[in-house]
């Protein structure tokens, strides 16, 4: 019987480079004859090479080797990936080594490794992303591709700081917001039925100014009768307590 472990030798050894002269793969020595005069990178890179990157630079330590690749150019690469919704480092470090747009991007530079793009997005860049981003905008205006006329919300789901598995939808806020007017309305009744006020809610949204000062009222009305707040399981709290919360 043959020996697999000898197939697998074979297999593995063997020489596939002996008869490939045919299939030899050559690219140009500049990348840029490749990507068409109207390709969004170039514009891209256009854009963001006037921004001015004073305070990017000053993330980095003046002491110890420079970076392999230029803060600018790794801010290049973060944006066009964006632009192609590519978010995940080991991704964008893929695209820098395949995607002749990201090759040209990094005017013949090795490409960065994943651990070198996470450091940058999540240190060097928290103190100075939204400067290069309104920098950014205003360069677009002034080139005429954006006008500032329209707001436009998307799907985007937002996290939420109080559980970081919860997610808010647009749909579910808008439904949150019409129960809490209601509940709003409803407490306003039960004050002033408690304390023959006369407070309305006219308009379709409370104003915070205006719930300010009946809390104002409640919270001389707590002084006055010298209302302790009571918390925790079994304490019973009194009618003011509760308007108040």
């Amino acid at each position: 019987m043959y020996n697999l472990n000898m197939i697998n030798k074979e297999i593995t050894q063997k020489n596939y480079t002996n008869n490939c002269e045919v299939y030899q793969l050559v690219f140009p020595i500049e990348t840029g004859i490749l990507i068409p005069e109207d390709d969004s990178v170039r514009l891209l890179s256009q854009i963001l090479e006037e921004l001015y990157y004073k305070n990017l630079n000053e993330a980095y330590s003046s002491q110890g080797r420079k970076p392999a690749v230029e803060p600018k150019i790794l801010f290049k690469i973060l944006v066009y990936a964006y632009m192609n919704d590519i978010y995940s480092s080991r991704k964008i470090e893929k695209a820098c080594k395949r995607d002749i747009n990201f090759m040209w991007l990094l005017q013949g530079r090795k490409a960065p490794d994943h651990n070198t793009i996470a450091r940058f997005r999540s240190k060097r860049l928290v103190g100075v992303v939204d400067d290069l981003f309104n920098q950014l905008v205003e360069k677009l205006k002034t080139y005429g591709e954006v006008e500032f006329k329209n707001i436009f919300i998307d799907g985007t789901k937002i996290e939420a700081n109080a559980n970081k598995y919860t997610f808010v939808w647009k749909k579910s806020t808008d439904k949150f917001q019409a129960k809490l007017q209601e509940k709003i309305k409803e407490i306003i009744e039960k004050i002033n039925f408690e304390f023959k006020t006369e407070y309305i809610i006219s308009e379709p949204e409370a104003k915070i100014e205006y719930l300010q000062e009946i809390l104002k009222f409640l919270n001389k009305n707590r002084e006055h009768e010298n209302i302790e707040f009571v918390h925790g399981q079994g304490k019973r709290k009194t009618k003011i307590q509760k308007f108040i919360e």
